[in-house]
């Protein structure tokens, strides 16, 4: 895990580097924008930081992860002076992040003492892997890897807004079709996200009766999205951000420019964290190696999940 994790910082502090350095320059404006991005960025990874290492608790990123690209979208709406192109992706970016966030609350993320709530399983799962058996290596991954790294690509995702900013144009027919297709990866992901919810809901409830019919004895959603789909919440949330990106390219003119390094670090992300959750599966739950073989990870393309 040190390794990837190692990679994925290498990555995010030399391509958005290198693509910089061939991109346009910032003006000054994106400048001064970027700046203030950056102090919010480190205020908030340095709170992650202290809070899950005093409480012991290292889902403060996950809290935050949904919420975040609101205030630096908006932020960056501020600096435009309401730019139509800026409110309209600080518009989409508040939808996204209000969904996500009420999931999050509803599965015991967030509680009244802030620094409380539910952690995620593979905490510390991970925890216990070879590696981490001495505290301060724990301490040290929470603080380059879960909190700083994690934060930054937060951060990183939302700045395509940043190229938009100082651009001028009015709103047009692809604008409007960039929209379309976001809120459709959003309904996608909520849609994703309600049959897992309900799977196991009533999963765990019939696990505390007693009695567990052979639907739930799987263990794992497989039906609706998940059934042509292992992750179709990862493989929307990826596609919200990718598609985020091409805002900058109607606004600059340009294919690629250096904040499109965002949404590849997430899929890499995506790609490592599935890995980590799959592995998991598959020990817990008999069927997840067939269902893996059966069903593509992010794409549509083997074929439906059948039950034997």
């Amino acid at each position: 895990m040190w390794k990837v994790a190692l990679l994925l910082i290498f990555t995010l502090v030399t391509v958005p580097v290198v693509c910089f350095y061939y991109d346009e320059p910032l003006s000054y404006l994106q400048s001064e924008a970027l700046l203030t991005l950056l102090w919010v960025y480190g205020i908030a990874s340095l709170l992650c930081f202290l809070v899950s290492t005093i409480t012991d608790n290292y889902s403060q990123v996950d809290k935050l992860w949904s919420i975040m690209p609101i205030p630096y979208l908006w932020i960056l709406a501020d600096y435009s002076d309401y730019n139509y192109r800026m409110v309209l992706m600080a518009i989409l970016v508040t939808i996204w992040g209000v969904r996500l966030t009420l999931n999050f609350a509803r599965r015991g993320g967030y509680s009244i003492k802030f620094w409380t709530g539910e952690e995620d399983y593979r905490w510390s799962i991970l925890r216990a892997k070879p590696g981490f058996e001495q505290k301060w290596k724990w301490i040290l991954f929470n603080l380059i890897f879960i909190s700083a790294y994690q934060m930054g690509l937060v951060l990183l995702t939302t700045l395509p807004a940043l190229r938009v900013l100082g651009t001028y144009g009015d709103l047009g027919l692809v604008d409007g079709l960039l929209a379309i297709l976001i809120l459709g990866f959003i309904y996608i992901e909520y849609l994703a996200d309600q049959q897992q919810y309900d799977y196991q809901t009533e999963k765990y409830k019939q696990r505390s009766e007693g009695s567990l019919e052979p639907f739930y004895q799987v263990g794992f959603v497989h039906t609706g999205l998940w059934a042509y789909m292992r992750h179709p919440n990862y493989m929307a949330e990826q596609a919200v951000w990718i598609v985020f990106y091409f805002f900058s390219v109607i606004a600059t003119g340009h294919w690629i420019n250096w904040t499109i390094t965002g949404g590849l670090l997430l899929v890499l992300l995506f790609r490592g964290s599935s890995d980590f959750s799959e592995s998991i599966s598959e020990e817990k739950y008999p069927e997840y190696k067939r269902y893996m073989k059966t069903v593509g990870r992010f794409l549509p393309f083997k074929g439906a999940y059948k039950r034997p």
